[in-house]
């Protein structure tokens, strides 16, 4: 019974120096409990935003919750933001949100239903709040991309800003990705120059999960590979000098360490601009797991060397230090 009791002191002791270490300097990975995947990371009002898929049977994606924190180490959880019940078209495999502000409202992109075929109903879509936490509620009541083009499955959708302020919408399964120029009010697209809608921009060994931001003038354009369940998941890329392209495959930067954790993909960047910091925000299979959907959200640093190439990002149990916005 001593033994008993000491073992149950120190298990205590561990936790809460766990908890400690999490509440009071570092993040920890997972960042926040529950199986949840593909998160899109955002910074609104000075509060950093992890917007995940909810990782379960895809009859049960019925709903996307949202994470606010004010230091990358406490995260609130929003349950609920979107929903089937707001979304009268979508039924099942709710995934990988892609957040965008503009003009004091919240778009919420999403994927739904998984359609194989251009003769099911589903696809991406979009929701519209005047908050982050939303409620959101369907902005078009009907999908934005309901159809493959090119080859693509309308999923993984991701809103990039360009530099001129042109929003467009990237997107991609099935091993092709798409770009196209978004109207105004997000309600669907305006032609290219050319007269076509969707420009296939897939780089080599694409597969999905396409991301792009902006680095001292050149487009740096990221996606998952391999396969979303196995030890090849993984994130690579690219840079071009517009978003556009044409993209050259750099490399790998982010994949699987058999000793910390599986299967690490399908990512978002936080970027700090005032401070210069780079956080790669990304799903992972903890190494007790083997359910496929047993996914975690986890967060870790992400650099570049002097030539401006990212350097492979080391996955960690640690997570990041505390740090503000401001």
């Amino acid at each position: 019974m001593k033994y008993l009791f000491s073992s149950l002191l120190l298990l205590s002791g561990l936790t809460s120096l766990a908890q400690d270490a999490k509440t009071i300097n570092q993040s920890g990975n997972p960042i926040f409990q529950g199986w949840y995947a593909d998160p899109d990371a955002a910074i609104f009002k000075n509060k950093y935003w992890v917007y995940p898929t909810y990782s379960a049977r895809y009859k049960e994606q019925v709903f996307l919750d949202a994470f606010s924190s004010d230091d990358l180490v406490k995260w609130k959880k929003h349950p609920h933001i979107l929903d089937t019940a707001a979304v009268k078209w979508a039924n099942k495999a709710m995934w990988a949100p892609a957040i965008v502000q503009k003009d004091k409202k919240y778009y919420l992109f999403f994927g739904a239903n998984d359609i194989q075929s251009d003769k099911e109903i589903g696809g991406i879509g979009v929701a519209v709040a005047n908050k982050p936490e939303g409620p959101y509620k369907d902005h078009l009541g009907k999908p934005l991309v309901d159809i493959f083009h090119n080859g693509a499955q309308p999923i993984d959708q991701f809103v990039f800003k360009d530099k001129d302020g042109q929003y467009y919408l990237i997107y991609g399964g099935w091993k092709h990705c798409n770009i196209a120029k978004l109207n105004k009010d997000f309600t669907g697209f305006l032609p290219f120059e050319d007269g076509t809608t969707f420009k296939e921009i897939t780089p080599d060994n694409y597969v999905e999960g396409p991301y792009m931001f902006i680095r001292n003038g050149k487009y740096y354009f990221m996606w998952s590979e391999g396969g979303w369940t196995g030890p090849d998941y993984s994130v690579a890329y690219a840079v071009g000098d517009s978003p556009f392209g044409p993209f050259k495959r750099i490399g790998k930067i982010l994949k699987q360490d058999a000793a910390i954790a599986t299967g690490a993909g399908h990512h978002s960047v936080i970027i700090n601009e005032k401070k210069g910091q780079y956080y790669i925000v990304y799903h992972r299979r903890p190494l007790t797991e083997t359910d496929g959907n047993h996914r975690v959200t986890c967060i870790d640093e992400m650099k570049f060397d002097a030539d401006g190439n990212i350097l492979p990002v080391k996955i960690t149990n640690e997570g990041v230090k505390a740090q503000k916005v401001k």
